[in-house]
């Protein structure tokens, strides 16, 4: 099967892509992004003769434009339904950003059995949200100003992130890529509004502390040091230290979407880690 749906308990439609036999490596997208964010890992990781598997998340993508259920635990309890499925086992699972904390959560609540590893990319893993407990966090104005911007001008919103921080575009000296930017703005404008708005809220309030506690595990936290989106210091840096069996490594200027940017050097290190 080269791609197809899965239909979740409430009637949902989640689109997802299936090449290759091997070892399965399940790869899940940021916001507002879809599978599509992940052709240069499956290209490389198929060609290395690993079975690659993406999914659009719900209200994202090819899935089902879903007016509820757009929250981390549903989010989960869609890829357990997707593993059930596709009958997965020795599973590596890799996210980034949003994606990273949709791993966290269905790794900690229904990976029991099935994963051999995961690796977090730019993820938001524990929590973005300035809080009492995570004083380092993001206010919740920035928040508040993505849903603002969403509401008023969708279209616009979407180029001005891969344009801006998203990949370091902004940077001086960046090496801007026009095809990029598009591609991003295709992905996100294939979603649905309702669901990318509500997912704003998954991402940045989502308190993932217990998750990473109880993954049992190797655990891979890979992070730009320059990520704009998801700051290093708030997340991977504070991560690392709830994780059991945890790895960090980090990268001097690379920016939040750095596995498009950096593609051959996050594809080598992530061969590396699923090997060793």
């Amino acid at each position: 099967m080269s791609s197809g749906y899965v239909t979740t308990s409430d009637g949902t439609q989640i689109f997802y892509k299936d090449w290759g036999a091997g070892q399965p490596i399940v790869f899940h997208h940021g916001w507002p992004l879809s599978s599509d964010d992940w052709d240069a890992q499956m290209l490389f990781f198929l060609a290395k003769r690993f079975r690659v598997i993406a999914h659009d998340r719900r209200g994202h993508g090819r899935s089902s434009q879903t007016e509820t259920g757009n929250e981390m635990d549903t989010y989960a309890a869609d890829v357990a339904a997707l593993a059930a499925k596709l009958d997965l086992k020795d599973a590596v699972h890799v996210g980034h950003s949003t994606g990273g904390g949709e791993v966290a959560r269905y790794v900690a609540k229904h990976g029991k059995g099935r994963v051999a590893t995961a690796a977090l990319l730019g993820a938001v893993p524990p929590i973005m949200l300035k809080t009492e407990s995570n004083p380092g966090g993001l206010p919740i104005e920035v928040f508040d100003g993505f849903r603002a911007a969403l509401a008023a001008n969708r279209a616009q919103f979407f180029l001005d992130i891969p344009t801006g921080p998203f990949y370091g575009f902004n940077r001086a000296g960046a090496k801007i890529s026009e095809g990029v930017i598009r591609n991003w703005w295709r992905q996100g404008m294939m979603g649905g509004a309702k669901a990318h708005y509500d997912c704003i809220k998954a991402f940045s309030e989502t308190d993932f502390t217990e998750d990473l506690k109880a993954i049992d595990v190797p655990v891979l936290l890979m992070h730009g040091e320059d990520d704009q989106i998801v700051p290093i210091d708030d997340s991977a840096r504070i991560g690392i230290k709830l994780l059991k069996h945890g790895t960090l490594k980090t990268y001097p200027g690379f920016p939040h979407g750095m596995a498009t940017t950096h593609a051959e050097i996050i594809n080598a290190d992530l061969l590396a880690f699923i090997k060793g």
